[in-house]
Formats: C-alpha cells, structure tokens, sequence
C-alpha cells in the first residue's frame, strides 16, 4: 500500500490504520466489559438486529438497483467513514455479533459499492484477528492456556493451514457474488442466517 503512492492505496492505509486503532480501544474494552458474561442469552438480540439491517441492505439494493447503486469506492472514504468503520467494528466483540456482518453492512449504509465494502470487511479481518488474539493472550491468560495444553502444535498447524485455505476460496468466491448482480442473494442470505443464529442464541442461552 505503501510503495503503491497512488490514491487507493493512500486510501486503503489510512482506512486499516484509523479502523483498526479504533476497533481495538474498543474493542479491548467491550471484551473486558463481557468476558464473564458470555452466556448472556441477550447476546442473540444483536444477531437479529445486524440480520433485520443485512435484509434491508437487501431490498435497498434490490428496489434501487435501476435507480442507483451504492457506487462509493475505496478511495472515495472519508476520515470520517473510517472512524465509523472502526466503531461498528469494535462492536463485534460483543459475543454473538458477527464482525463481517457489521462492517459490510456498515459501508453498504455509507454508499460502498458491494464489492469494495466486502473487500475492505476482509481486509480489516486481518489487523483486528490479530489484535484479538493478543488480547485474548493478555486477558484470559490461564482460561487460553489450559485450551492450548489440549492442542499438540501438528494439529494446530493443520488447523491454521486448512482454515486460511477454506478462507481464501470463500472469500474469492464472496468477492465474485459481490461482483455481480447476485448480490441481494448474498446478503438476504447473510441476513436469515444472522437472525437464525440470534434466535437460536435466545432459545438456548448461549451468545
């Protein structure tokens, strides 16, 4: 991104750097707000809030696709879109919520073109998964530790390999469907599975 010097690029940095310092303020606190509280069953209510939103996305596009489409690029966002970005993003870490979910349907509210909001929602994954971690590593040290003596390092490598391989293929194929015109499929899609996922949350009390 850097040595590109072109306005995407500039663009793409300062978006990653901005989302991603204010996701993990935070984020770090929301998870230390509700560490001890993960079985919440309220934890569902978020899932289906975020799939009612992805299900509007949905009939917006659908109804306005002959009008117009979110059209914004990545080098259209404004500081003021990546301060919201990382907001939405750093909501995530409330269990339950889905982080893609938030973000894309985020930039799809703020005018993104469907495949530049998934792209940037992908992109994003990658700072704020590693950011997590750490403060996965730093605050619940001897819950994380007792779950890795489980684990020998073969199958942990396996699972960090096939899980990137199974992330890639999906992604590419996500990025394709965001392409074109099926995109309402997609994200009607993403919407059902989201309530789905919250109601089963409040039926069984788990976030």
């Amino acid at each position: 991104m850097v040595g590109r010097g072109d306005r995407v690029g500039r663009s793409l940095l300062i978006f990653l750097v901005v989302a991603t310092a204010i996701t993990g303020v935070l984020g770090a606190g929301i998870f230390l707000l509700v560490s001890d509280t993960v079985k919440s069953p309220a934890f569902g209510l978020p899932m289906i809030v975020l799939g009612a939103i992805l299900l509007a996305d949905a009939a917006i596009i659908r109804f306005a696709r002959s009008r117009r489409l979110p059209s914004r690029r990545i080098q259209d966002l404004t500081l003021k879109d990546d301060i919201l970005i990382g907001l939405v993003q750093g909501l995530s870490a409330f269990p339950g919520v889905s982080r893609s979910g938030v973000t894309v349907s985020a930039m799809l509210l703020l005018g993104v073109n469907p495949e530049d909001s998934f792209r940037l929602s992908f992109l994003a994954l990658i700072p704020a998964s590693v950011g997590a971690s750490l403060v996965s590593v730093l605050f619940s040290g001897s819950g994380l530790s007792s779950v890795v003596s489980t684990v020998t390092v073969p199958v942990m490598a396996v699972a960090i390999v096939a899980a990137a391989l199974v992330s890639l293929v999906l992604i590419k194929a996500l990025l394709g469907v965001a392409a074109s015109r099926r995109i309402t499929i997609l994200i009607l899609a993403l919407g059902l599975i989201a309530i789905f996922s919250g109601v089963t949350s409040l039926l069984t009390g788990y976030g």
